[in-house]
């Protein structure tokens, strides 16, 4: 198990010398054997870096105080630096009217993030497996996405990384087992409330079963040649959106995000729909450092208002960001803060 973590740290180039990661460890299986594992190639030396532990008490369940009491003993034994948090997840998700699933885990980046920087630390290391990323692509088709919904959990994103990400779960279990780790076991892992758990226990087991038993294998296949395509259309995108933006106005030199991106309307209008839609995604992703909150709805009301080619309309997808058709040009306005 250890060689093949290595080998997924190396295909990816998940670590670097003098990294200092900080790992995500809930005291469950995946996250103990992420952290075992990694503990175990430092100690060895086979890699140069640092590793700090962060756990967060969500204040849910009435055996999470010993869950932190196990990583934090767990952390103490093999000299890890620990550090945790509690949270009251149910009281932010009832003020956010948020379920406590995203709460939750927007509450754990956040901490992350921050002990990221307090502990001058560049990576963070989240225990995501294959059966995560089958479970998350399946949750995506059911909510009707596109291909880069099929994609699902990428090894590598920005700061965050994801050493288990083609281990299975029954690989990770039997590690746990044979290391006699005893990890945690979240009781609702087995209540079926929460989407991702119904498609855990109930669905996947029933496409097992009934009609491939490889399910697994074969939507990691397909996930694996959407990256590779969608790759591709990205850099297209990239390479075309250069050829369209006209302006990108940086309101404030400190702030490495553009207040507002200027595209040429004719250009635009030019591109196959599917390159339009990239082009959007990517502009708003740009201003913001994500598209969330911008669905494919949005997108196609743009794509009209902008064939509609009539002058000085405007279109707000949400409250944070304007749309504006104006002089043969497209202007994309950040509106947060905006008073």
């Amino acid at each position: 198990m250890e060689k093949k973590v290595l080998k997924i740290i190396e295909k990816y180039d998940l670590i670097n010398k003098n990294d200092k990661l900080i790992l995500g460890v809930s005291g469950g299986p995946d996250s103990i054997c992420m952290l075992d594992i990694l503990d175990k190639i430092k100690k060895d030396k086979i890699l140069d870096f640092e590793i700090i532990v962060a756990h967060v008490n969500h204040l849910i369940r009435e055996e999470a105080k010993d869950d932190e009491n196990y990583v934090k003993e767990f952390c103490r034994k093999r000299d890890i630096k620990f550090y945790s948090k509690s949270i009251d997840i149910l009281k932010i998700g009832n003020i956010r009217k948020v379920g406590t699933e995203e709460a939750g885990r927007d509450e754990r980046y956040k901490y992350f993030n921050q002990l990221m920087k307090e502990t001058n630390s560049n990576k963070i290391a989240i225990a995501h497996n294959k059966n995560d990323n089958i479970e998350t692509i399946i949750m995506h088709i059911l909510r009707g996405s596109g291909i880069s919904g099929l994609k699902g959990i990428e090894p590598k994103n920005n700061q965050y990384i994801r050493p288990l990400i083609e281990c299975t779960r029954e690989e990770i279990e039997k590690y746990c087992e044979i290391n006699n780790l005893k990890p945690r076991i979240d009781k609702t892992n087995f209540e079926n409330i929460y989407t991702r758990n119904k498609i855990r226990n109930i669905v996947l087991p029933y496409i097992k079963k009934e009609f491939n038993p490889n399910i697994i294998e074969t939507i990691d296949r397909l996930s694996k040649l959407v990256k590779e395509e969608d790759e591709y259309i990205k850099k297209q995108v990239e390479k075309i959106y250069t050829e369209i933006m006209v302006e990108e106005k940086i309101e404030n030199e400190n702030l490495k995000r553009p207040k507002e991106i200027i595209l040429d309307l004719k250009k635009f209008n030019s591109q196959e729909k599917v390159i339009k839609s990239r082009i959007i995604l990517y502009t708003i992703t740009r201003i913001f450092g994500n598209s969330k909150g911008i669905e494919q709805i949005h997108v196609e009301d743009i794509i009209k208002l902008c064939s509609n080619n009539i002058g000085n309309k405007y279109l707000t997808p949400n409250k944070n960001i304007k749309i504006l058709v104006k002089s043969g040009q497209i202007h994309f306005i950040n509106q947060q803060n905006k008073k």
